[in-house]
């Protein structure tokens, strides 16, 4: 069989690393996990319910992936090597490094030790790390056995903390460290969003569907629900033997910037202080006159809330920010390659338009520039994540394959956004990410399983 990355261009992007049927298997199983929960909870910590959630769609991803699409083929050799218990200690006492590293952050930054917000965060934490320190060793030997290339980031990571710090490759122990403080800094926060959502789902007052507005704000509620569902089983569930592995993080300190910059706790300060757009009116109160602009117009909205968690649910258990865990081409990625921001960013303008028909038109002007500084933000994101993934011939593959036939392949020629559309930041890294053509332990080109 053939490296379809290799194949010629033609009609048809680069084969995506989630196949689109193991997308929406996790999303049917986590909504079947939902749909249960409702009507029987075996227990009422909704940590431990939100728990159960990411399980049944952990299971919807991994079980077709394994046993039908045999991703782990892509990363792990078919026949097992001899193993190595001291090489899997090491691995260990790195990955008790990492994990005790971020404790130890956690521990100092009030943000994570004050008040109750990370609490159900707190409450899953004491429930998965026993299960853990139980799986870590075995796990870490069964996959050590299987790697190519077996002296990996976790086993320089553990080699240093043991004392050897000759010989250590600095780049990939960089890489190895803005991969967990990634974890560290999402997951918590979507787990503790999840938890919120999922309550608020498992008590909702169906009786308001009746109409449009609650449904509308059902569904507003529930497409959001689902993305944060999804990102907290990927930021977790983050395996090299289901090729779900983080390849490589983000190398620039501006696309750190852009991307926190979206998220509390920085979020609340850069929009109460710098991008304060909101006059605090909805769009419904300016058509709740008008039943069929008020309609169309909330499901215009919804359809681009439903195409940007769509987005998310390409990736199946592949979703993270700030890092690379494979090139995803299908979905809405086969037709532009930031369906997520464009749509989230065109629903914000749906969602604003009562102060762009203020009568104030300075304030209306005034407003529109701050989104408009808000939308840049996301450009930027766009553009740096397109400077990282470029280190992977499959993600320039995949690039020039949208520039000939994507939907927007137009705007390079509008005067002016043409410009932005071509743009790439010419920055340094301050970290030198992975060079997939050049490092085996980084590459993700997938090699074709066995006949």
């Amino acid at each position: 069989m053939p490296n379809p990355i290799n194949e010629p261009q033609g009609p048809r992007p680069p084969v995506s690393a989630t196949h689109p049927s193991t997308a929406w298997t996790c999303v049917g199983t986590m909504i079947a996990a939902v749909t249960l929960l409702n009507f029987w909870r075996p227990f009422g910590d909704i940590a431990h319910l939100a728990l159960v959630v990411m399980g049944a769609a952990a299971l919807g991803a991994f079980i077709p992936d394994l046993l039908w699409h045999k991703v782990h083929r892509r990363v792990l050799l078919h026949v097992p090597r001899p193993g190595s218990w001291p090489r899997a200690l090491t691995k260990l006492l790195g990955l008790c490094g990492a994990v005790g590293g971020i404790a130890a952050l956690y521990a100092v930054f009030p943000e994570y030790y004050r008040g109750s917000f990370y609490g159900n965060y707190w409450a899953a934490a004491r429930c998965v790390l026993p299960l853990w320190a139980l799986l870590a060793l075995p796990y870490i030997y069964w996959v050590d056995r299987r790697m190519p290339q077996p002296e990996d980031a976790l086993w320089q990571a553990g080699r240093l903390l043991s004392g050897h710090w000759r010989g250590r490759d600095l780049r990939l122990l960089a890489q190895f460290a803005l991969g967990w403080l990634v974890k560290a800094f999402f997951l918590p926060l979507m787990f503790t969003y999840f938890c919120g959502d999922l309550n608020q789902l498992l008590h909702y007052d169906v009786s308001r569907l009746a109409t449009f507005r609650g449904f509308y704000d059902w569904g507003f509620f529930t497409l959001y629900f689902v993305d944060v569902a999804l990102v907290s089983m990927t930021y977790l569930m983050s395996l090299r033997a289901t090729d779900t592995h983080i390849r490589s993080s983000e190398p620039t300190a501006l696309g750190w910037l852009v991307a926190l910059a979206c998220y509390q706790p920085f979020w609340s300060l850069i929009a109460r202080q710098y991008l304060d757009y909101d006059n605090g009116h909805s769009w419904g109160e300016r058509f709740g006159r008008i039943p069929w602009l008020y309609t169309s117009w909330g499901c215009l909205i919804l359809l681009l809330v439903a195409i940007y968690v769509w987005a998310t649910i390409a990736f199946g258990a592949r979703f993270s920010n700030l890092t690379h865990r494979g090139i995803i081409t299908s979905g809405p990625y086969r037709f532009t390659k930031h369906p997520a921001y464009l749509a989230k960013n065109l629903s914000w303008w749906l969602i604003a338009l009562p102060f762009v028909v203020a009568s104030d038109v300075a304030d209306t002007v005034r407003r529109c520039c701050l989104l408009l500084l808000l939308n840049g933000i996301y450009y930027l994101r766009a553009k740096t994540e397109e400077r990282h993934l470029a280190l992977d011939p499959v993600y320039t593959q995949y690039a020039q394959w949208i520039a000939e036939h994507g939907l927007l392949r137009f705007v390079d020629r509008i005067p002016g956004l043409g410009v932005l559309a071509r743009w790439r930041p010419g920055f340094a890294s301050y970290v030198s990410p992975c060079k997939f053509a050049e490092s085996p332990d980084c590459d993700d080109r997938s090699r074709p399983p066995a006949a």
